[in-house]
């Protein structure tokens, strides 16, 4: 009888784990960088509890992940903002939906001279990148910061032409991206881009004296988001991730593990 009562136990034990077993989803996320981990680690450990089993697709190309959503090669995306995805689904007619924002990568104004934006002198000068995405985003930033304003109807990719007015005559210096940095002890301010921020030993969240917003930019366009098939916008389980992963405690890994060069994006 005993014996028997142990088989029953053994028979039952291994029924339950295989329905449990059977119970559990995967959602596979495609990242284009393993320091996305970071951010995703405490996501996947805390989904992991409602029966989840978020695992990680690294793409070495930008232009890889969406073709992989689509093709139902994974289940979902986060590593590309809203100007991107758009131009995709225009280009390649993709049936994808954003369904949670995340970030905005910082575009800071900075200065090694001054610690306010209104004491940038009658002019000043200011290093932006030359690149047509960043000079957009910068030019929007320094309108935020009332420094210019830009033509009606060019707020989303705006050059230097496009500046109507700039009142404290401040001449812009255009360089690489990844020299504006460099060019603080030479300028009076500088936009820098929050990666190359960090790498020039600045802390976004402590020396920019003017910090970017996801508010600057029409249709938010260059806040990155979780994507999924159109079909599965509204699946619960996408759904649950989404949430595990506006939390506090990202914002804190934002401000922490990546000294401010990312903005969360999410009310």
């Amino acid at each position: 009888m005993r014996r028997l009562f142990a088989l029953i136990l053994t028979v039952l034990s291994f029924w339950a784990s295989g329905v449990a077993a059977q119970e559990r989803v995967r959602v596979r996320l495609g990242i284009t960088d393993e320091a996305s981990e970071i951010l995703w680690n405490p996501v996947k450990e805390e989904v992991a509890a409602d029966g989840i089993d978020l695992e990680y697709v690294l793409f070495g190309d930008y232009t890889l992940p969406n073709s992989a959503l689509a093709n139902k090669e994974i289940e979902l995306n986060a590593f590309q903002h809203y100007t991107y995805l758009n131009k995709e689904i225009a280009t390649f007619g993709y049936r994808l939906t954003a369904i949670g924002d995340t970030l905005i990568t910082a575009l800071n104004l900075y200065s090694r001279k001054l610690s306010r934006v209104a004491d940038i002198p009658e002019g000043g000068k200011i290093a932006v990148p030359n690149d047509a995405v960043n000079e957009g985003r910068a030019l929007n930033v320094l309108q935020a910061a009332g420094l210019l304003k830009i033509a009606e109807g060019k707020g989303l990719s705006p050059t230097l032409t496009d500046i109507v007015e700039n009142p404290k005559n401040i001449e812009f210096i255009e360089v690489d991206a990844s020299q504006t940095a460099s060019l603080l002890p030479d300028v009076d301010a500088a936009i820098v881009n929050g990666g190359y921020a960090v790498d020039a030993g600045l802390n976004p969240d402590k020396d920019a004296i003017f910090i970017d917003d996801p508010s600057f930019y029409k249709d938010k366009a260059y806040v990155n988001t979780i994507v999924a098939r159109t079909e599965d916008a509204d699946n619960p389980v996408y759904l649950r991730i989404v949430k595990a992963y506006q939390s506090e405690r990202t914002k804190e890994l934002y401000r922490t593990a990546f000294k401010g060069m990312y903005i969360p994006a999410w009310k």
